[in-house]
């Protein structure tokens, strides 16, 4: 099979040599069959691209549906990683056969058969003359345009859901909180490719619909949805009325003549059945809930007959995490939602409203994972202290400064540097620090406290541990996940995650059990980007708490039979002393100087940027997207890191008016 291997490569080797006067089909099918998927096969692709841990470097791989034109592009885009004068001292072989350091470790043996694949590909490149070059540039260019525009489809949030229903029809018992869970996909709920209705979900909605409709109605219309007196039980001209009327509030747009027509005509049927008008009313209540211009948002981007209307329940859903009000739905309708200055008139008005405040409160929780922590549990021995209660004040804290910052303009780089913080008495007690003045009062850190921002907050040094330990690795990931926007590959299938044990004999603390992984060749590369960082954190315990040596505890056997268990306890000291890989001057020992490397760190400050533009999109920003991340990061640093600010830059952004279509 290898000599197979070795006369392929020799083949196109030649074929290549043959081809090397001008870029033609045989150089873009080599590359597109034989070394673009063999980068596939070693993960590089996993790290270089604009999320991942190399996201900084020049070499970055086109999105998954890259059209040919694009990697036959991306394979030209390697001419800047060669040495045309001595290939083999290339950078483009240098690096992934780790002969110089490359953080992502050896991906390419030396000497290999798919060494020589990459050299072929490298010799091609470097034997290319000026002309070629600038042809080959051109066709980079071209091929990063902005790609045409897509229908977008998502589905209502549960979230979103249960806040339409509050505003359409007053109905405040939250149904989608006893549905089926919602999957996060990039981080949030409301990524559209994971937003379909399987059968529990349409059954969930089937019920919500009929008591919500139900509940509207009951006793009479005490909700005002019906805004005309129906002559009787058949009343078309009144049916008609209440079925465009509704129907605008429900659907997020006017209804066509056909809507028109079957709507009416089933308030009719109906009302004739029940010989009530308003029982008619109730069965097209119950049919619009569940129908897809209902329980989706399709946004047909620009141009489109209602792409006013779908820019307002874009801002709507984004700002408020809920339906247009009467007063977006009329500035839709006088079109009015057409440009970046009256997108911004609107945005700030919204940002005054209260649900503005629900709705990034729903982010926050989103993007920090609010759920795993509320869902914790925790060996009883070990942490007698936690329960729900203590979760939701961990929660409610990290709400607090995440409220402060943004509503009160402070500088959002706080969120990771903030000396001071919003507990509850509980959480002032478990901190060991001075009580609030009131529950959830700002107080500062104790001088001598290695606590900071977020970093240092019960929530992140929870949801980021086990029921029985910290867990270094979890942490590490957190960190360069949510705050620096990096995908860290998964473990190669069949890699052996156990730590060593534990013994009285042999006590061990975290950082000395996770050298496993630092020495494992199939680890190495991962684990060296998180393991070092999460250490960093080893001083609080799997709930928070201050801890200066790390306890074992061991149960020790009597000499005696008739003699009882005696439980050992074994101390050691913490070494925290932490770094973040890829990052200059980043050692730091506490969440406190970490929070300050975060801070001032650009690719953090970006992250802010992109956790934001991916809730209020439902899906990742592709190539295209870039400049518009761009302007909106400027527009953030420029302010004084203003969240508000960033805010209304993202819904005055090209991919934002735009639809945010694929």
């Amino acid at each position: 099979m290898v000599r197979k291997l070795v006369s392929r490569t020799l083949l196109t080797a030649a074929a290549l040599a043959l081809g090397t006067t001008a870029w033609g089909q045989t150089t873009e099918a080599f590359f597109a069959s034989e070394l673009y998927p063999l980068l596939h096969r070693t993960q590089c692709n996993l790290c270089h691209n604009d999320n991942g841990v190399a996201g900084r470097t020049a070499f970055q791989f086109p999105e998954d549906d890259a059209t040919a034109e694009q990697i036959a592009a991306f394979g030209l885009e390697m001419i800047e990683l060669i040495d045309r004068d001595d290939v083999l001292r290339s950078r483009l072989l240098l690096k992934p056969t780790q002969r110089i350091e490359h953080t992502g470790g050896e991906r390419i043996k030396p000497g290999s058969v798919e060494e020589q694949t990459l050299l072929t590909w490298i010799r091609y490149l470097a034997n290319l003359d000026e002309a070629q070059v600038q042809t080959a540039r051109e066709r980079i260019r071209r091929a990063s345009t902005h790609q045409q525009q897509a229908l977008s489809i998502r589905r209502l949030t549960h979230s979103q859901y249960n806040n339409t229903l509050r505003d359409l029809l007053g109905d405040q018992t939250r149904p989608a909180d006893s549905f089926p869970k919602e999957d996060f996909v990039h981080g949030f709920k409301n990524a559209a490719e994971a937003q379909g209705i399987p059968p529990l979900l349409a059954e969930a909605y089937s019920a919500a619909a009929e008591r919500a409709a139900r509940g509207a109605f009951r006793g009479g219309d005490h909700q005002g949805l019906v805004s005309c007196k129906p002559a009787g039980a058949t009343d078309a001209a009144c049916a008609e009325t209440f079925v465009r009327q509704f129907g605008a509030k429900a659907f997020r747009r006017p209804l066509n003549t056909q809507e028109v027509g079957v709507y009416s005509g089933l308030l009719r049927e109906e009302g004739a059945r029940l010989n009530d008008f308003l029982d008619g009313a109730q069965i097209v209540v119950e049919a619009m809930l569940q129908s897809p211009n209902f329980l989706f948002r399709t946004e047909h981007g620009p141009g489109s007959e209602f792409g006013q209307f779908e820019t307002a329940s874009r801002l709507s859903y984004f700002l408020w995490d809920t339906m247009p009000s009467a007063e977006l739905r009329a500035a839709a309708e006088a079109g009015k939602l057409g440009t970046a200055g009256e997108i911004d008139t609107v945005a700030q008005g919204m940002l005054k409203d209260p649900r503005a405040r629900t709705s990034m409160d729903e982010f926050l929780a989103q993007w920090l994972r609010f759920d795993r922590a509320l869902t914790a549990t925790r060996e009883r021995r070990l942490f007698g202290t936690f329960n729900p209660e203590l979760a939701a004040a961990m929660t409610e804290e990290t709400r607090q400064l995440f409220g402060y910052l943004v509503w009160e303009g402070r500088d959002f780089r706080e969120f990771f540097s903030a000396d001071y913080t919003f507990p509850s008495s509980a959480l002032a007690e478990l901190y060991a620090m001075r009580q609030p003045p009131e529950e959830y009062a700002k107080v500062p850190y104790p001088a001598d406290s290695g606590r900071a921002g977020v970093l240092g907050q019960g929530t992140i040094l929870t949801l980021t541990s086990s029921p029985s330990d910290t867990s270094p690795t979890g942490r590490g990931l957190f960190v360069r996940e949510h705050f620096l926007c990096q995908q860290v590959p998964p473990p190669p299938p069949g890699v052996n995650t156990t730590l060593p044990m534990v013994t009285e004999s042999k006590p061990l603390t975290n950082r000395q059990r996770l050298e496993i992984h630092l020495n494992s060749a199939p680890c190495k590369s991962c684990h060296m980007l998180i393991d070092p960082i999460g250490v960093g954190f080893e001083q609080y315990d799997a709930i928070g708490r201050n801890r200066d040596q790390l306890t074992l505890t061991f149960q020790k056997e009597g000499e005696d039979d008739d003699e009882k268990k005696k439980p050992v306890e074994v101390k050691i000291d913490l070494d925290t002393s932490a770094h973040v890989q890829g990052i200059e001057n980043s050692d730091f020992k506490t969440p406190k100087e970490l929070g300050k490397i975060l801070a001032n760190d650009p690719t953090c400050q970006r992250c802010v940027v992109k956790q934001l533009f991916r809730y209020a999109m439902g899906r990742e920003e592709k190539a295209a997207d870039q400049p518009a991340i761009d302007a909106m990061l400027a527009r953030f640093q420029s302010t004084g890191f203003q969240f508000r600010e960033l805010m209304i830059a993202l819904v005055k952004s090209e991919p934002f008016m735009g639809g945010g279509l694929e």
